[in-house]
C-alpha cells in the first residue's frame, strides 16, 4: 500500500492527539498511534494504514516494545507527534514533589525518552519532523497550574537544544502551542483532593474560568490540520502556535509589559472577585 509517509502520534486515544491522528490518516500517511488505551476503535476506519500500538511513555521497556513493533509496520518514520499529557491542577503550596514528578514524568521525559529513540531512524534516512506538543503554558503561567506549566516550560528550552543538534541531518522541530480547545479528556486531569481553606475560593474561580474557555475554545480538529498542513511542508516552521486570538494577544503581552502589571492581569481573568 503506497502511502505518503510514516507518522508516529504519540497520545492519541483522545482530544489534539486523537484529532491529529486521524487528520493524518485520512490524509493518506501510515499512522501508528500510540497511547496506554484505546476507547475509540471506530477511529481505525479513517484510514486503511492506521495502526493502535499499546505504549506507556513512562515505561522504558514499553517504549522499546512500541519502538520495535511499529518499526515492523514501516522501517521509517517521517513523521513523530508526541501530544501525550498530564494536567494538574492545584497550589504550588500543597503540590507535592510526587505530584511534580508524575506530571514532568509524562509530559517531559516520556517526549525526551521517544525522542532518543527515534532520532537514530531518522539520521540514518537523512530526514525527518518532529512535533512536541508544548502550551501557550509554556510561554506563560496561570494560577493554580504551576506542574502542568513546569512541564511544558521544559520542553520549549529542551526543543530549542535539540532544533539546532538535529539540524545537520535533515530533522526539523516544530514546537505546537495550543490555547484551550474543547473535547479534552478529564481522565488525564489530576486535582488535589483537600485544598487548603486560604485558597480554595480562587482555587475554584480559576478552575471555572479553565472549563468556561475550554468549552469556548477551538475544536481539535483545527489542530490537527494546522499540523497536517506543517508535515506536508518541506521545512515546517518552527513554532506553532494554535489559539484564540485573545490567547495569542497575551502571549504578546507577556514579552511586552512590566511582570507585575501582566502577572496581575492574568490574575484578574483567573480569579474573579465576589
Amino acid at each position: 500500500m503506497k502511502t505518503k509517509g510514516t507518522a508516529w502520534i504519540i497520545g492519541a486515544s483522545s482530544g489534539l492527539g486523537l484529532a491529529t491522528a486521524q487528520a493524518f490518516a485520512k490524509d493518506g500517511w501510515l499512522v501508528v498511534a500510540g497511547a496506554r488505551s484505546f476507547t475509540m476503535p471506530e477511529d481505525r476506519q479513517v484510514g486503511e494504514a492506521y495502526y493502535h500500538l499499546p505504549l506507556d511513555v513512562t515505561d522504558e521497556g514499553s517504549c522499546n516494545a512500541f519502538v520495535r513493533e511499529a518499526l515492523t509496520l514501516s522501517n521509517r518514520v517521517d513523521v513523530l507527534c508526541y501530544s501525550a499529557g498530564l494536567l494538574s491542577l492545584g497550589s504550588c503550596e500543597e503540590t507535592g514533589t510526587d505530584l511534580y514528578e508524575r506530571v514532568m514524568s509524562t509530559n517531559f521525559l516520556g517526549m525526551t525518552r521517544m525522542i532518543t529513540k527515534v532520532l537514530p531512524v531518522m539520521r540514518e534516512q537523512g530526514s525527518g519532523k518532529l512535533f512536541l506538543f508544548s502550551s501557550l503554558n509554556g510561554i506563560l503561567g496561570i494560577p493554580f497550574q504551576s506542574a502542568y506549566t513546569a512541564s511544558k516550560h521544559a520542553i520549549e528550552g529542551y526543543a530549542q537544544c535539540l532544533a539546532m543538534e538535529v539540524r545537520p541531518f535533515g530533522i526539523s522541530v516544530c514546537v505546537v502551542e495550543p490555547g484551550d480547545h474543547q473535547k479534552g479528556s478529564q481522565a488525564y486531569r489530576l486535582k488535589l483532593g483537600n485544598l487548603l481553606q486560604t485558597y480554595a475560593k480562587e482555587y475554584a474561580s480559576t478552575c471555572m474560568t479553565i472549563q468556561r474557555d475550554e468549552m469556548g475554545g477551538l475544536h481539535p480538529e483545527t489542530l490537527g490540520l494546522k499540523v497536517l498542513r506543517q508535515a506536508n511542508r518541506r521545512k515546517p516552521r518552527y513554532r506553532l502556535r494554535i489559539a484564540r486570538l485573545d490567547q495569542r494577544t497575551a502571549c504578546w503581552l507577556h514579552g511586552l509589559l512590566p511582570p507585575g502589571l501582566f502577572f496581575a492581569g492574568i490574575r484578574a481573568y483567573y480569579v474573579k472577585k465576589g
